[in-house]
């Protein structure tokens, strides 16, 4: 992972069974996390996505249980 120093958002490498679209729709479906497609930011951006730590701390932190419940 990348960012968060002094910036809400963090970037995070997708695993290598996706491409930043398809782990996008994998978070949302599966997970319910709300993330944005490195892809959407250029060509350089796919294979990443981004997550923002804006919004409510709780929910915040509970996006971050779901995250850590994953397995690759």
């Amino acid at each position: 992972m990348y960012g968060g120093v002094n910036s809400p958002y963090i970037w995070f490498k997708v695993p290598d069974k996706f491409d930043s679209w398809s782990f996008f729709d994998f978070l949302l479906n599966q997970c319910q996390i709300v993330s944005t497609p490195g892809e959407g930011f250029g060509q350089n951006g796919e294979g990443f996505i981004r997550l923002s730590a804006f919004g409510n701390r709780d929910d915040i932190i509970e996006a971050t249980e779901r995250l850590k419940k994953l397995c690759f």
